[in-house]
């Protein structure tokens, strides 16, 4: 049974493990509440991942730790188990659905883990280290719906009441619940008046949908930038825990989780992944209007993520929030008319980054032109004044 104890204890062994991560006051972006972010990036491996791992393994019998462990993973969890492992001297089989960022793979290698790549999602890498389990006898490390692992995520709860006086609510990432289980569950225990809330991706929404039901369902299919959570089904123990401790579940698109990444880079020079940014992006999507006003804590989970696609999911969050900006504009092909136009968006701001000029189409003034214009902008409110500069100089935005 999970207990406050159980969480302490986790606590003290972890000491010799792991950080004790940093809680960063954040004055920007401006959202209606007095924010703070628990900077779980900056932990070993790069993610909380490292504590429930290294607790499991840490309570194993010497006979369990003999025929090694194994493990499934989006990738976080691959690291801590393979690090708990290397810490532990035993052996480790890690299973990660094949399509886990290249990235993470070979961090994991790194710690000295086996590999076992395995087509599909993170169920179906489970479903293969389960095998791999019945046919060599490995312990397996549940990623999630296990009491130690639990208890090793619920030592973040009490970190964060020991950094922040005072505190309203911790908001936490949601993939298979084990985070939002440990942390909800000790952060009840010592003070039920903090409401703690989850977030999941809704391209994921396993325990969203679980609970919003009254019972654990699973998805066909998950499909979100936030690998770390895309997770079709939630545990036993974990839909419980979400149940009886977490004050609600919300979820955020994946437009709202790049801005929130975006936004952690460019304004608090963090970096965080796609399941990492998800509470801040709740907070910015304004997910949780009972938070303003409040004293509030986003869990930022992990920071693992892939270099090859974190240019395309800062494009994304440029432009889903209002920074960046491609403008069509007809006019007549005929000297001026380029310039015309650039001084205007000058005189509002804005950067011109590219220009691209082609020969009107048919059903066009035959001396027309199109000009396509991409712009640096400050937001929505900035490319509206630009458009209705334009307009009235009677350019014509198709």
């Amino acid at each position: 049974m999970l207990t406050l104890e159980k969480i302490k204890h986790a606590q003290e062994v972890l000491k010799e493990a792991i950080y004790k991560t940093d809680v960063i006051r954040a004055d920007k972006p401006d959202c209606g509440c007095e924010l703070y972010l628990k900077a779980e990036n900056l932990q070993k491996t790069g993610s909380f991942k490292l504590r429930g791992a290294y607790y499991k393994i840490s309570q194993l019998s010497p006979e369990e730790k003999a025929r090694g462990v194994v493990a499934c993973s989006a990738g976080n969890h691959a690291q801590g188990v393979a690090l708990a492992a290397l810490r532990s001297g035993i052996p480790a089989v890690i299973c990660l659905p094949e399509g886990a960022p290249i990235s993470k793979v070979e961090a994991t290698r790194s710690y000295g883990a086996e590999i076992c790549l395995v087509p599909g999602v993170y169920d179906d890498a489970y479903n293969r280290a389960l095998q791999l389990q019945k046919e060599h006898g490995y312990t397996f490390i549940h990623p999630f719906d296990d009491e130690d692992v639990i208890a090793g995520q619920g030592t973040i709860g009490l970190e964060i009441l020991s950094q922040i006086p005072d505190l309203d609510a911790i908001v936490v990432p949601v993939g298979g619940g084990g985070l939002v289980s440990g942390v909800a569950f000790a952060v009840k225990q010592v003070n039920p008046a903090i409401k703690v809330y989850g977030v999941q991706a809704e391209g994921a929404p396993s325990m969203f949908n679980s609970l919003k039901d009254g019972h654990i369902e699973a998805l066909p299919s998950v499909s979100t930038v936030a690998d770390g959570i895309a997770v079709k089904q939630p545990g036993e123990r974990t839909y419980c825990y979400c149940r009886d401790f977490a004050d609600e579940i919300v979820t955020v698109n994946d437009d709202e989780i790049a801005t929130a990444i975006l936004t952690l880079m460019e304004k608090q020079k963090i970096v965080a992944e796609g399941a990492g940014a998800t509470p801040l992006a709740a907070v910015l999507a304004g997910k949780l209007p009972a938070i303003r006003g409040k004293r509030v804590c986003c869990l930022i989970s992990g920071g693992n993520i892939d270099v090859t696609i974190l240019s395309r999911v800062i494009q994304r969050g440029l432009l889903t929030s209002g920074r960046q900006c491609t403008l069509n504009i007809e006019l007549l092909d005929k000297p001026g008319q380029l310039v015309a136009v650039s001084k205007i968006i000058a005189a509002c701001g804005a950067n011109v980054t590219g220009v691209h000029h082609e020969h009107a189409h048919a059903g066009s003034d035959v001396i027309g032109c199109f000009l396509r214009i991409d712009m640096e902008t400050k937001d929505f409110e900035h490319i509206a004044n630009i458009k209705a500069e334009l307009g009235k100089a009677g350019f014509r935005i198709c």
